[in-house]
């Protein structure tokens, strides 16, 4: 089973295994209190993409198509394929983010790509 979550909520035991999918530490969350197994940072759109979104210079439907690219490419897409892996391996896993929008984030992204994939 796969779920996403925001890093910032608490840990439980129906989380899995853990992998953060943000290029950047989270604000103010220390490593102990996050509880992340992985944190798989080359999985997270660049910091061009990133900036562009958040700066509101592209709506999320432009940001899915330009992040779904890098996902294709260089180290990027290595890291997805390791997240890949990570699925197949573990009986549950959840993606965490920092985004305060939790509807238009990037593990929203690697969440529809990886159920397609299955």
């Amino acid at each position: 089973m796969l779920q996403i979550k925001r890093v910032y909520e608490e840990a439980g035991a129906a989380d899995g295994y853990r992998v953060l999918v943000d290029r950047l530490w989270p604000r103010g969350l220390s490593k102990e209190r996050a509880h992340v197994d992985l944190w798989l940072k080359e999985v997270g759109p660049s910091r061009e993409l990133r900036q562009a979104f958040h700066g509101g210079k592209i709506d999320f439907a432009a940001f899915r198509q330009a992040y779904e690219e890098e996902l294709k490419h260089g180290a990027t897409r290595t890291a997805f394929l390791q997240l890949q892996e990570i699925v197949k391996e573990h009986a549950q896993v959840t993606l965490l983010f920092a985004a305060k929008n939790q509807a238009e984030n990037q593990a929203v992204i690697l969440e529809a790509l990886l159920k397609a994939k299955r």
